[in-house]
């Protein structure tokens, strides 16, 4: 990795045009951290990660970039006065690029980014509506609150706004930290199912529960958007992130979940993003853990590609 570029995805040497496969969108959203802060950092620091990531996976046929062209665009900025300004400056940014032409992969950033992803997402081709797109959601949290700390479009809202959208679908896998309020909505809202990391990764013989989740991703139908917020996966992993969480899924457990979406025929993986990246002060795990999710995100997206092409 001596000649990798730190300031591209995977340090890969790009092209100065297209077309590309596989688009990097950095979001640096940082305006409703409710506890730990630096996501407006975390972008940056997950895109220097990539390039001490190695390039391989066996699920490809060689390298990456195993033939595919992959753009890391210029980050979004905005300097715009309100929270709803910034979201808007968001959607214009994304809207681009998530309309089908190339596989988006954004990093952010507060979860709070989906919001303008999801209502750019309703002009993608495969979408005639937003009624169509199930999203797949890897978070400790619920992110159904109506309102955090006053406001309607906090990062702990997301989830809640992108269902007020039309969103015909979510599936929640790795949930351990909720609201009573967000327990209710999860229990009496048809559209949601919830996956709960102490049912998942309960430590006794015979529990089948993780089993039947990963059975479930196989029979979804459609387009499909997968937010993995960071602190999803167990704590240890991702010490920087605003809100670590003990007791969620472990890196391979992600994995399986990331390959079982992407390599399934019944669904297609439109687009993705992984968010709540905070770099850490006294190490680089949060960050690099980050950074392999994304890189699991295009090969298994490479993959697919590939498979369906006969190459």
């Amino acid at each position: 990795m001596e000649d990798s570029d730190s300031t591209t995805f995977l340090g890969l040497k790009e092209s100065d045009s297209g077309p590309w496969d596989i688009v990097i969108l950095q979001i640096p959203l940082e305006m409703t951290s409710s506890y730990g802060e630096g996501t407006q950092y975390g972008p940056k620091a997950c895109i220097e990660a990539s390039s001490q990531v190695e390039l391989y996976y066996p699920i490809l046929s060689g390298e990456l970039p195993c033939g595919a062209a992959i753009h890391t665009a210029e980050p979004w900025t905005s300097d715009a006065p309100s929270l709803r300004e910034q979201l808007d400056s968001i959607r214009d940014y994304v809207g681009a690029w998530v309309v089908g032409d190339q596989f988006p992969l954004v990093l952010g950033g507060e979860h709070g980014i989906l919001l303008p992803i999801v209502e750019s997402l309703s002009e993608h081709h495969l979408l005639s509506d937003l009624s169509e797109l199930t999203i797949v959601q890897v978070d400790a949290h619920a992110d159904l609150r109506d309102e955090l700390n006053g406001e309607k479009f906090s990062h702990g809202t997301v989830i809640r706004r992108a269902l007020d959208l039309g969103v015909g679908r979510v599936i929640q896998i790795g949930v351990r930290a909720f609201s009573l309020e967000e327990e209710a909505l999860m229990e009496s809202e048809e559209r949601i199912q919830t996956w709960f990391a102490k049912s998942l990764l309960a430590v006794s013989d015979g529990n089948s529960e993780w089993e039947s989740m990963i059975s479930s991703l196989g029979e979804i139908t459609g387009p499909v958007w997968v937010t993995f917020d960071v602190d999803g996966l167990d704590g240890s992993l991702v010490p920087s992130t605003g809100t670590p969480v003990p007791g969620g899924l472990s890196h391979w457990g992600s994995v399986e979940v990331i390959e079982r979406l992407f390599s399934s025929e019944k669904c297609e993986v439109i687009g993705a993003d992984v968010n709540e990246i905070v770099p850490g002060t006294e190490g680089n795990l949060t960050q690099f853990s980050a950074a392999l999710i994304a890189t699991k995100m295009v090969s298994c997206y490479i993959a697919k590609s590939s498979n369906i092409r006969g190459e």
